[in-house]
């Protein structure tokens, strides 16, 4: 961006157009998708510009740049960026291509501006709860985990579960709170295209937060636009270009727990191609025993500028994930030896880690592609993505070992009519996205960590139609209502391929192991799921960089293929079917659903930057998952009512030249309304308060240092019925990095520098009346890690 900040001064605008990004992937059959890529290609023929990375509304993507020539003068890039990005935003850099503005060179031009700082411009007039985090806000790290990347961005809570970047809780606004771990409530997508599977689960750990140039965040109905169909919103990783990031650049790191990591990264442009790559690999032993992870992942995009209004992009990627699923300990252990594992009862109500050997292993491949084309005022956009998911994911003895593998397909059609470029959003638009895809699930018996006899064979098969249309219609200069309705239809399908009259169970019993079966009983179902989501907004911009905003909204959650089938009846010493005739449940859920009042204020003001946003939801049929005190599974069910209340802040500000202070604070107020069993108890598993400060103090150019505090002030119910809470903690956290030069720097972090023993989550159970039950799950002990960056 150094010659667009130079061009910017000599009064010359340098426009990059970014792009628009889809919305969710799924899996399909193979002729499935033959038949997609073929309607595809006919699109691909059509006249359309960019393909995309940002998933905001009507963006393109970044292409080489256009040199337009002005009187006006363009406005400078500041030099202090951290209160620019780190305020909730609206639209994204995506979003900022269909912004006929970028083109005529008008008053809000993004001139000189980088990608990141043009995603928060952008995504600042959304009404609703948005935001970016920056490559810069993010830690100095090879592995940043995702807790990391998002610690200031309120609303969004990540609990870490087992360390690294494996599978920590994540939930936004409470979407996805009661699973265990996270695989439901969240639209994840890389660069624009979703990891999701078609049915909506996601394997949180294919999500690498340091392979993003910035990450765009859409809490609640802010996401409906991308083609969400979950309560809680989308989060969005945006791969850098040749464009945008140019060169190369290498980094290597380690330190205690036996922590490596490495990465590469390279990206060029000649004419009006340009191409990115990026490699990763990361492996620790642990803190804990049994806690094992390695993570590769690699990223390719390639774009291209077919005319003055067509734009392309192609993007490649795969990540190979695999941990050890070390387990819950007692609050007892925990205090003695946070780094011990449970061997199960007697010794631990729990799983028995050492005997069970569970883990995850998991790989994914993402190819996709995005094309749009800009006529005047009009903007079409086509999207297409494919992923293929192999997950093996071995539970303990209670749940067996479950195998899935297989492919989903998404395709995004939109269109966008902006006719006024003094509009920071199009006038109308409107989305139409559809994924499909199938998957052959595996179940297994887990005889001491290995695959025992078959005990389910399930064919699935899934697919999600949203439509979004929604108008910005500008009352006066300052005043704009935001009408929307999505429209979302669902189908979840099971298939029991399973032959034999019986399914097969084992259970050990000191050292003898007893087997048995239980009859068969077909899984098969066949559901579908509808459902209108409409919203309406009202912003008002109190100056140009303040607003205020009142909105209310609808959302629509259909179940996963994991709400819809569990294996039931185990406990820490035998497997499913042990304690009782059913192997597994298959609950008839009916989608999730909920109203939602909000309002908030953001803005900047010189070097503060800030958002502030309340949220009330009323929540029908929400999906709980259910474990019993041991932490074995016991199905899904809809709670009747429940209530979600919360409050999000967040800010910025240069208190001086060179100190800088960041904070988000997240307020969360879940329960249950008036429920037969547990009456208006709180909803297990979410921290009242969750609070994240960093100071960072630069001492001269290239070389600063930064403490950062992670406090959770309040206890957090482990169980619904709110008899046994996790302990509030605080963590301290100490980061620098000295740039030797323009082409070498080296970085170090201390983490949990006091030592801190507490647990950074827990399982969420039904009930827990013993204190001594394994449900607390131990995060990292202090530890060093450095490093350094090359850049060429």
């Amino acid at each position: 961006m150094a010659r667009a900040i130079r061009a910017a001064r000599r009064g010359e605008l340098i426009v990059t157009k970014p792009e628009f990004a889809p919305g969710s992937i799924e899996r399909v059959k193979l002729n499935e998708v033959r038949a997609s890529l073929a309607v595809l290609a006919i699109f691909a023929l059509l006249p359309n510009p960019a393909s995309a990375q940002s998933a905001a509304p009507g963006a393109t993507v970044d292409l080489p740049p256009i040199v337009v020539t002005t009187t006006q003068k363009a406005p400078q890039a500041k030099t202090k960026k951290k209160a620019a990005t780190k305020k909730s935003a609206g639209p994204s850099q995506a979003e900022a291509a269909a912004d006929p503005e970028l083109i005529s060179g008008g008053d809000e031009t993004q001139s000189g501006l980088t990608a990141t700082e043009q995603a928060t411009k952008r995504l600042e007039k959304i009404p609703g709860g948005t935001d970016v985090v920056g490559r810069q806000d993010m830690p100095v790290g090879v592995n940043a985990s995702l807790q990391q990347a998002l610690a200031y961005v309120p609303g969004v809570v990540v609990q870490s579960f087992f360390g690294s970047n494996d599978q920590p809780r994540l939930q936004i606004r409470g979407s996805g709170l009661q699973q265990n771990p996270s695989e439901r409530g969240t639209l994840v997508l890389q660069d624009g295209l979703p990891i999701n599977r078609a049915d909506g689960s996601y394997i949180v750990g294919f999500a690498d937060p340091k392979s993003a140039e910035f990450i765009e965040i859409y809490r609640g109905y802010t996401a409906n636009r991308l083609g969400a169909t979950v309560l809680g919103g989308a989060i969005n990783f945006v791969s850098p270009t040749g464009v945008t990031s140019p060169g190369a650049e290498v980094s290597v790191e380690g330190g205690s727990f036996g922590h490596f990591a490495t990465s590469a990264a390279a990206g060029a442009q000649q004419g009006n191609v340009d191409a990115h790559a990026s490699v990763s690999f990361a492996q620790r032993d642990g803190y804990r025993e049994h806690n094992e992870s390695e993570r590769t992942n690699v990223n390719i995009n390639v774009g291209a500028r077919v005319n003055e209004n067509i734009n392309t992009r192609l993007f490649f990627g795969y990540t190979d994930l695999g941990f050890d699923v070390v387990g819950p300990i007692s609050r007892a252990m925990m205090e003695k030896d946070p780094t011990q594992i449970c061997f199960g009862p007697p010794s631990c109500t729990g799983p028995n880690v050492k005997r069970d050997d569970p883990r995850r292993d998991a790989d994914q491949f993402r190819i996709g592609s995005r094309t749009s084309a800009r006529y005047g005022a009009n903007l079409f956009d086509v999207a297409l993505g494919y992923t293929y998911t192999d997950d093996s994911f071995r539970f303990p003895i209670s749940g067996g070992v479950r195998d899935t593998d297989g492919g989903d397909f998404t395709t995004v059609l939109r269109y966008a009519y902006a006719p006024d470029a003094s509009r920071a959003l199009p006038l109308f638009e409107i989305t139409g996205q559809y994924a499909i895809g199938s998957a052959d699930r595996h179940y297994y018996l887990n005889n001491r960590g290995k695959k025992g006899a078959l005990v389910g064979d399930n064919e699935f098969d899934s697919s999600t139609l949203s439509i979004n249309a929604g108008f910005n219609i500008p009352l006066t200069d300052r005043l704009t209502l935001s009408p929307s309705v999505a429209y979302s239809y669902a189908t979840r399908d099971n298939d029991d391929l399973y032959t034999d009259p019986t399914r097969p169970y084992m259970m050990f019993s000191g050292a003898n192991v007893v087997t048995g079966t239980r009859p068969f009983v077909d899984t098969s179902y066949d559901r579908s799921y509808s459902g209108w989501s409409p919203s309406v907004a009202l912003s008002y911009e109190l100056t140009r960089d303040q607003s205020v905003f009142v909105a209310a909204s609808r959302s629509f959650e259909p179940p996963t293929q994991d709400d819809l089938i569990a294996t039931i009846n185990g406990n820490p010493n035998g497997s499913a079917g042990a304690t009782g005739a059913a192997v597994f449940a298959t609950p008839d859920l009916k989608a999730q659903t909920a109203t939602t009042l909000e309002g908030g204020w953001k803005g900047r003001n010189g070097l503060l930057a800030w958002s502030a946003i309340a949220y009330y939801s009323w929540v029908h049929d929400e999906l709980v998952n259910l474990r019993d005190a041991s932490g074995v599974a016991l199905g899904a069910v809809n709670a009747d009512r429940t209530t979600h209340f919360g409050v999000e802040i967040g800010g910025a500000v240069d208190v001086t030249r060179d100190i800088n202070v960041r904070l988000a604070y997240t307020y969360q107020d879940f329960r249950f309304d008036d429920d037969v069993l547990y009456g208006d108890n709180r909803l297990a598993g979410a921290p009242n308060h969750v609070v994240n400060a960093a100071l960072r103090y630069t001492l001269t150019p290239g070389f600063w240092v930064e403490s950062e505090v992670n406090w959770v002030p309040g206890w957090t119910p482990v169980d619904n019925a709110n008899l046994l809470f996790n302990n509030p903690y605080v963590v301290v956290n100490l980061r620098s990095q000295y740039a030797l030069n323009d082409n070498l720097s080296l970085y170090g972090e201390v983490l949990n520098v006091f030592d801190e023993t507490y647990a950074s989550a827990t399982l969420i159970v039904e009930q827990a009346p013993n204190p001594a039950q394994a449900v607390f799950l131990p995060g990292d002990g202090r530890a060093f890690i450095g490093g350094m960056k090359a850049r060429f």
